[in-house]
């Protein structure tokens, strides 16, 4: 299909938008569902004026916005081209920018624990020589009793035999989807859902489908509504401190959603992966629904990134189909690191690093909430994450553009959106990126700056 028919008269339904935003914002919908890939050129601005029945200036409006958002980039005499929301975009001046938009582990260690890990395990040739042979699918042994024991926290039963090992939570989503899966088929989750999950259904080729919510996540009327009328049997869903929003679900919710789920014969896909960082969790949804829930966790917010050690608890039955998958992907999951996670979770390392990392989230909330006082955001004590719906007449594109020219990174509400349903007028501020509690103070100081000025109503109304 010609680039310029992804884009139709359609979306000049709203006659209060500007026909420029319009366009702006179908192109950046478009960009973000992966329909325009990084790197592919946007139509020619007169050829796409001339579909539109616009003129050649409302397209370039439209354009200039979406450099302005940090979707596209004009070069001379060459077009306007695609560019990556995960690239960093030049700033007005060579300052090196402070981080409010990735979402990653504290440091908080030293590499002390792990220079300790690997001196136990290069002193037993035992482990050595386990560590370089091949593995079964679901993971040695003696690391899913250790991912059983760490998964009990979410209120599992510890019982070994439901895990198995994954390179990370990402990779145990992709073998969860390869196994359930088939292409077109729905999926239902929160209609502002993890970017990764959204990456594998495009992939995929799956059809996202977002679950209207409120401040607890997940609406259970909404997914049962959607569950009657669509044909899926998926659902992903974060019970606990949800990426973007902190919604976390009471006892009362999560039974209501796992009725649901039973009740509509749908299979269960929960991630955990931030709930480690908390003291107590609540138990798990699925452990509401043992046989029909996949839950995935992983090291990567309470140790770091580079840590690509996840488990997948799972009904026993399933275990062999995911293995499938896994044999497929990769054969094995290198044993190393899981070594590693194992000793950490057997000597205490573990809940050590979490208590570092929510001491360092508490130093920097602490920082960060009376600097955002009087704003309407939503925080939780044992999350690094804020999320701050903008005031009129400010817009999340806009207001993104206006924080990266002053130093300042952030992700709007457009980076987590399912589907084609609008994205709320909103940021997510991470404060577990910037290197340290002043970068942090310093650049909220700066996002509650920009928030008092007055937008460019110009460029971007």
């Amino acid at each position: 299909m010609p680039l310029e028919n992804l884009i139709s008269k359609a979306c000049f339904h709203d006659a209060s938008r500007p026909k420029y935003q319009a366009i702006a914002d179908e192109l950046a919908q478009h960009i973000l569902n992966g329909q325009l890939p990084t790197g592919e050129r946007l139509p020619p601005q007169r050829k796409l004026a001339q579909r539109l029945a616009v003129t050649a200036g409302t397209v370039s409006h439209a354009y200039a916005i979406l450099e302005q958002r940090g979707l596209a980039t004009a070069r001379i005499g060459d077009g306007t081209y695609v560019r990556s929301p995960e690239q960093p975009m030049p700033l007005a001046d060579s300052a090196t920018p402070v981080d409010l938009a990735h979402n990653v582990a504290i440091a908080t260690d030293d590499g002390r624990a792990l220079a300790e890990a690997l001196q136990r395990v290069a002193a037993d040739p035992q482990v050595i020589r386990q560590v370089l042979s091949y593995q079964p699918e679901t993971g040695h042994a003696h690391h899913r009793q250790a991912g059983a024991r760490w998964l009990k926290r979410f209120g599992t039963t510890g019982d070994a035999n439901r895990v198995m090992v994954t390179h990370g939570a990402q990779h145990g989503l992709s073998c969860v989807l390869r196994t359930l899966a088939r292409p077109g088929d729905a999926l239902l989750t929160e209609s502002l859902s993890y970017p990764g999950l959204q990456a594998l259904a495009r992939l995929m080729r799956l059809q996202l489908v977002g679950i209207e919510m409120d401040a607890q996540g997940m609406l259970p009327e909404a997914l049962e509504h959607a569950a009657r009328n669509i044909d899926a049997k998926l659902v992903f869903c974060s019970p606990d401190l949800h990426n973007p929003t902190n919604a976390s679900m009471s006892p009362e919710r999560r039974q209501a959603i796992a009725n649901v789920v039973r009740q509509r014969n749908l299979l269960l896909i929960e991630d955990a992966v931030h709930a480690a960082a908390q003291v107590s969790p609540l138990p798990a949804l699925s452990t509401l629904l043992p046989e029909q829930s996949f839950l995935l966790t992983s090291f990567s917010k309470v140790a770091g990134p580079g840590l690509r050690v996840g488990y997948i608890e799972a009904a026993p039955q399933w275990l062999s189909k995911l293995a499938a998958s896994m044999r497929a992907d990769c054969w094995m999951v290198a044993p190393l690191l899981p070594e590693i996670a194992s000793d950490w979770i057997e000597s205490g390392v573990a809940g050590q690093l979490i208590d570092l990392q929510r001491r360092a989230i508490a130093e920097r909330l602490a920082v960060a909430l009376p600097l955002l006082q009087g704003l309407d955001y939503r925080s939780h004590p044992e999350s690094p994450l804020v999320w701050l719906p903008l005031p009129e007449p400010w817009r999340a594109g806009q207001f993104s553009a206006a924080l990266r020219q002053a130093g300042v990174l952030v992700r709007t509400a457009d980076h987590f959106a399912v589907g084609r349903s609008a994205a709320p007028h909103a940021v997510r501020l991470s404060l577990n990126a910037a290197k340290s509690v002043a970068e942090v103070a310093s650049g909220l100081q700066t996002v509650v700056n920009v928030l008092q000025g007055a937008p460019n109503i110009q460029m971007d109304p």
